[in-house]
């Protein structure tokens, strides 16, 4: 039996061949070396974190993460809702925290869940996976299992918007949240300081409907992030990961820039200081190659 179980939801971007497949391999790898097991629920759904305010009206957008919450309390009674991608983290919790705190509209969410045979009791505490990282494992369990720090790596810890806003890590600052800072510095690396384009968003879906705004967020963001010295740079966030990474030539092509900074999730780093491959770090995802985890990895 692992040390630590959570009810999990993976969501949409987490499943092979999407988007954000590199950061569930490599979350893979850290909680079997942690002993943490993550029980998936079954017959998942989308949380509707983007295309639910597209026009699909409040309460179907809400349903959408109860139901995944009605599963989880029926398959998982008395473990914590776990999610990786901080938009499902994001939809699912104001979804639980809405319906807990509005009777009408759980009776309403209600009515729809039963056509499933389904029921939202409001029961779950729904986490984030660096929430479980940072309280229920901590700094000093991570740094045990540091095989391979990440010496002579200056990382830029950008949180973006979905873990800080609105509700953020408990105990950390919406304008300065450092667990990211803390997590590198546990893991090896150094990272940089006073950077002040941590919390800024990155445009998130904006990036297909309006993507000169978003491109031009993403490229202060990547500035702050050279400018500090950076060699890298980390976030909890799939999109904030997509964003950071993958439109960095349509940048440099627009604005005349040079970037090629890698962007990785803090699983990657996890799991390349914790001593594993670079396929199990699943650095074999990233599209700008992170060099020195790789090097780091090969030895």
């Amino acid at each position: 039996m692992a040390k630590r179980e959570y009810s999990f939801y993976p969501g949409c971007s987490s499943q092979k061949k999407a988007s954000a497949y590199n950061q569930w391999v490599s979350t893979v790898s850290i909680c079997k070396e942690l002993d943490i097991q993550l029980n998936e629920i079954s017959d998942w759904n989308c949380c509707s974190a983007s295309i639910g305010y597209a026009g699909g009206g409040e309460l179907p957008r809400l349903v959408l993460s109860a139901r995944n919450l009605a599963l989880s309390e029926k398959e998982h009674p008395g473990q914590d809702l776990v999610a990786t991608c901080a938009a499902c983290w994001l939809a699912t919790r104001e979804a639980n925290e809405r319906l807990n705190h509005d009777a009408e509209m759980k009776t309403d969410a209600n009515e729809a869940l039963k056509e499933a045979g389904l029921e939202f009791k409001g029961e779950k505490k729904v986490r984030h996976l660096v929430e479980v990282l940072i309280e229920d494992v901590g700094y000093e369990e991570i740094k045990q299992h540091v095989k391979k720090p990440l010496a002579d790596i200056k990382i830029a810890g950008y949180v973006g918007c979905q873990t800080n806003r609105p509700f953020g890590i408990a105990g950390e600052s919406f304008e300065n949240p450092v667990y990211l800072d803390k997590l590198v510095e546990v893991l090896g690396g150094t990272p940089v300081e006073n950077y002040d384009k941590k919390v800024s968003c990155c445009g998130g879906a904006l990036m297909f409907s309006e993507p000169e705004k978003s491109q031009a967020l993403v490229k202060d963001i990547l500035e702050a992030a050279y400018d500090g010295g950076a060699d890298m740079i980390v976030t909890p966030c799939p999109v904030c990961q997509m964003n950071t990474e993958v439109y960095q030539e349509h940048i440099n092509k627009k604005y005349g820039t040079k970037f090629n900074i890698p962007s990785v999730y803090y699983s990657t780093l996890m799991s390349v200081a914790f001593g594993q491959s670079a396929k199990e770090a699943a650095l074999d995802g990233q599209i700008i190659s992170a060099k020195k985890l790789e090097a780091i990895a090969s030895k």
